[in-house]
């Protein structure tokens, strides 16, 4: 399985992602805020990014462009928002609108060719 970087900062979303995840087979990594989520990338490596778009200080906007704008832009990117309509023409693999299904979640991981990660 894969390791994931999830940035929430609503911490009940972020802990029930991660424990979900983690349940199926991950390796998971998880950030409170866009900066954070940034800083982890640049210092790790990882197969896949679930990040929420609407965040106080570093949007997921900001997150998405940063990692497309890196060496390691081919990793896939999860959307999570209540807007998801504004996410259109993005470059995020996929989208969730939240609330989704856990199981929407996993078979959206699933789903997704994880990368090889590399640092």
């Amino acid at each position: 399985m894969g390791t994931i970087l999830i940035i929430e900062d609503e911490k009940g979303i972020l802990e029930l992602i991660q424990e979900v995840l983690t349940l199926c087979g991950h390796n998971v990594d998880t950030a409170s805020d866009g900066q954070e989520g940034i800083q982890k990338f640049d210092n790790n490596s990882f197969d896949l990014v679930i990040t929420d778009v609407r965040m106080p200080g570093t949007s997921g906007h900001t997150v998405v462009q940063h990692i497309r704008n890196s060496c390691k832009k081919g990793t896939p990117i999860i959307g999570m928002s209540g807007t998801p309509w504004l996410l259109q023409n993005q470059d995020f693999d996929m989208v969730l609108e939240k609330p989704f299904p856990l199981q929407t979640l996993i078979d959206s991981v699933r789903r997704l060719p994880l990368v090889a990660a590399t640092a």
